[in-house]
């Protein structure tokens, strides 16, 4: 459910592993839109890092009932203590968006407290939706586009070695640059 193919940011992502191309959908995400393109356009995730791989097969997610499959980015490491205030969630039962396969979304811990760190789901999600039971507060996380070219390459990141769910070593974002 994305907006005017038109009207939605496209931002092609370059990592070490290959491109992926993803579609913003700010018709029903907007403020989460316009704060991760606040951090592609000043840059930081230029040199930034997919750190975290969350699988079930292996399980990685031993301490954890609810199981999910995800790839975590943030910004440079150099940036890493200067991320901009925290932004309101944008609960999917108010978007309308769903964590489905390739959909990208916001990390947190609380409500209210996203800034930089992104995901990328691998197969269908529900358990990230507002009422799924991921996060104890059951208000899910804020999905706010889809990879449309490149679900690949998420799949070879998710695959990369790790110990736990940290990536070893990170997988490079050499930038994020937004496409006409």
């Amino acid at each position: 459910m994305l907006g005017t193919a038109a009207a939605e940011p496209h931002l092609r992502l370059h990592t070490k592993l290959g491109i992926i191309d993803v579609e913003l959908d700010a018709a029903h995400a907007p403020r989460t839109v316009a704060n991760f393109l606040k951090y592609v356009e000043a840059g930081r995730y230029t040199g930034g890092q997919f750190h975290r791989s969350v699988t079930r097969q292996p399980d990685n997610q031993q301490n954890t009932a609810v199981k999910i499959e995800v790839i975590q980015g943030g910004v440079n490491p150099e940036f890493a203590d200067k991320d901009w205030a925290p932004i309101t969630l944008e609960r999917t039962s108010i978007t309308g968006l769903k964590h489905s396969d390739g959909t990208l979304s916001m990390a947190r811990a609380a409500p209210d407290s996203a800034t930089s760190d992104f995901f990328i789901c691998l197969a269908e999600q529900t358990e990230l939706d507002f009422g799924g039971k991921r996060n104890p507060d059951g208000q899910g996380f804020a999905a706010f586009g889809r990879v449309i070219k490149g679900i690949e390459i998420v799949r070879k990141i998710q695959s990369a070695p790790a110990e736990g769910q940290k990536l070893t070593p990170p997988i490079t974002i050499e930038k994020i640059e937004r496409l006409p």
